[in-house]
């Protein structure tokens, strides 16, 4: 879904018609809020967070490497020292 260009409404246009705005945020639309020509915010729908079926997660994760814990671990103590009064200051 490509983000649709923000249409500009005064201050005063978002005060009285706040209800019709928000409808508008509610279908996806954005709107750039401006005081005296100056913009000076933006007003933008939130992400809608996405269902994704048991199934295919479940799908998607078969065919990924199988991770041995142990030398996960090991491979995590290389990388970076675990006490944390170890470090200069």
């Amino acid at each position: 879904m490509s983000e649709q260009p923000s249409r500009e409404i005064t201050q005063r246009e978002l005060r009285n018609d706040s209800g019709a705005i928000m409808r508008g945020v509610e279908r996806g639309e954005s709107f750039t809020i401006t005081r005296n020509g100056t913009p000076v915010g933006r007003l933008i729908p939130l992400r809608r967070r996405t269902f994704v079926p048991r199934a295919e997660v479940m799908a998607a994760f078969a065919t990924a490497p199988v991770l041995d814990p142990d030398q996960f671990r090991r491979d995590i103590d290389a990388a970076g020292s675990q006490d944390p009064f170890d470090r200069e200051w």
